[in-house]
């Protein structure tokens, strides 16, 4: 199949959206013979008959009005290019497309960011998703870098590279009306409470597990999310007491009504950023990971 003329299918286009060849050519002011030898060439690269006389009109065979389907989005896309080229060269912007790990908190990914906030016309693009789906992307340019509780796995034939960006302490917490965790007696206070956790993917769910095997508390896990959107939302709905950064306190008992109940000694987040390069050149990313380099 040959490829397609654009117009060809411009001309396709104007015929189906005017309802008839003699109108089209008005439209376009042309002849009638040049719009049906265009649109006869389109259908002979297509394959198919797009238009069937309908009296002194034309109507869409099937094949017809699948192409003016897509033709509809390609010329809109077409009738908004000279704005978007004209919105570009008036108003340039930086653009940083920033791959987040699910497993991440929310409010950490924010703090995480804070230095390239205040950048003059920023334009920051962040895609939440799977950490492996995210690293390809990066692998690919298609992101500038990925904010992970993890670093990137030794892999000969993927070229990120892992930059720390440190670690921060965790705790739990419990919606007010979960009386079953309290911070009175804690850690011991744990020991009858429904457990809201991070599945097993989670890098910082070992050391919640290590953690709780050290107090003597075999949980009662009521849920498991690998988004660590979904935990905070049940756990604070009280589902059951869940883990979230110690920084969180402020903010979660401030907005939400939710208790800290206690400390998770020595667990802690840990948190890099992954990027293409060995040596980061990406002025926004160089920015990212400056405060946590010695």
């Amino acid at each position: 199949m040959q490829s397609v003329n654009y117009r060809h299918l411009h001309y396709f286009w104007v015929v189906a959206r005017e309802g008839g060849i003699a109108r089209a050519a008005e439209r376009l002011d042309v002849a009638v013979q040049t719009v049906s030898a265009q649109v006869r060439e389109l259908e002979h690269s297509l394959g198919h008959a797009l238009l069937r006389s309908a009296g002194r009109r034309v109507e869409l065979t099937e094949a017809g009005r699948a192409a003016l389907h897509y033709a509809e989005q390609i010329f809109q896309l077409g009738e908004q290019l000279p704005g978007a080229v004209r919105d570009a060269a008036t108003t340039p912007q930086v653009r940083f497309n920033v791959g987040i790990s699910d497993g991440l908190p929310k409010a950490v990914v924010r703090q995480l960011l804070e230095p390239v906030l205040a950048t003059p016309l920023l334009r920051l693009l962040c895609q939440e998703g799977e950490f492996d789906d995210l690293l390809a992307e990066l692998a690919l340019h298609k992101l500038d870098v990925v904010l992970s509780d993890r670093a990137a796995p030794a892999n000969p034939n993927l070229k990120v590279y892992s930059h720390s960006l440190g670690q921060i302490p965790m705790a739990w917490y419990a919606a007010a009306g979960l009386r079953e965790a309290r911070p009175e007696g804690f850690p011991a206070s744990l020991a009858q409470a429904a457990f809201v956790l991070p599945t097993q993917h989670s890098v910082v769910r070992v050391q919640l597990d290590d953690w709780l095997r050290r107090h003597g508390i075999a949980p009662r896990i009521v849920g498991e999310f690998e988004d660590n959107a979904s935990l905070l939302t049940f756990g604070i709905a009280g589902m059951g007491v869940f883990p979230a950064p110690a920084s969180m306190a402020a903010e979660l008992e401030g907005v939400h009504g939710v208790r800290l109940v206690g400390l998770c000694e020595d667990v802690m987040e840990r948190l890099y950023a992954i990027s293409a390069e060995r040596r980061v050149h990406h002025p926004l990313v160089v920015r990212l990971i400056k405060p946590a380099s010695p």
